[in-house]
């Protein structure tokens, strides 16, 4: 059931979150390569899903290295917009900090996945006949969003980071490469969701969350022709 679905993930917290705080019990070489390939090949990183399935009898990853990671750069990126707009205010920088790290990654990446892994259970399953009975992994619904919510940061922290002077204006241009790059990073965040629910083989209608797509690109167009520029407002909502 879900109930006792989510029971499971939640018994693995404590030992999951012991182990984010130690080093060598995480495989950081793994987390790289990860990575590595959601930007240019996702579809081989969710390859090795039924392997991990097989030898460690659970979809999710059960290393924090990860989600230590992302942390990690969240931390950097956002220290480094912070000093940018706010330069020596420690209590703005310490906001933005927190505020990227425990908002924006964890809470929404919480209730991404517990939406999500309602949805699976209730409306998405097909078991085989005569198979197993599986069910969808609360834990496996956080990896999906870990994984991506990477290549969205990589877009929305770091490729913006040395072009924001250039996409931080209010002029036509400005606002059109500003919105194709959220536009980008947004549409790729719902494919890579859509390619780690595909992996999962008892998951049926996986091309439901690749419709998010659709009114992201009608609404790009509304607000790049009415002037609206996604780099100014995001800015000016977290610095102003």
């Amino acid at each position: 059931s879900n109930i006792s679905n989510m029971s499971e993930s939640l018994l693995r917290f404590p030992e999951y979150f012991r182990r984010i705080v130690k080093y060598p019990q995480m495989d950081l070489e793994y987390t790289l390569w990860q990575m590595f390939y959601l930007i240019v090949n996702p579809k081989k990183v969710y390859s090795t899903t039924r392997y991990h399935k097989e030898t460690k009898n659970q979809w999710a990853r059960d290393d924090p290295g990860f989600v230590a990671l992302t942390i990690m750069l969240l931390l950097i990126a956002s220290l480094s917009y912070a000093i940018a707009f706010h330069g020596s205010y420690l209590s703005q920088i310490l906001r933005v900090i927190l505020w990227n790290v425990f908002i924006d990654f964890l809470l929404v990446g919480v209730i991404v996945s517990t939406a999500l892994w309602w949805i699976c259970n209730k409306y998405l399953l097909h078991n085989a006949p005569h198979s197993v009975e599986q069910t969808v992994e609360w834990l496996y619904c956080f990896d999906v969003h870990c994984n991506s919510f990477f290549p969205l940061f990589i877009m929305l922290y770091v490729v913006q980071y040395p072009l924001i002077f250039l996409l931080y204006r209010i002029n036509f241009l400005s606002t059109l490469m500003s919105n194709i790059l959220y536009v980008c990073a947004i549409s790729y965040y719902h494919y890579i969701s859509f390619l780690g629910y595909t992996a999962l083989p008892f998951v049926e209608h996986t091309q439901y969350f690749l419709y998010p797509v659709g009114p992201i690109i009608v609404l790009y167009i509304i607000l790049t022709i009415s002037g609206f520029n996604m780099t100014v407002f995001v800015m000016n909502l977290y610095f102003s």
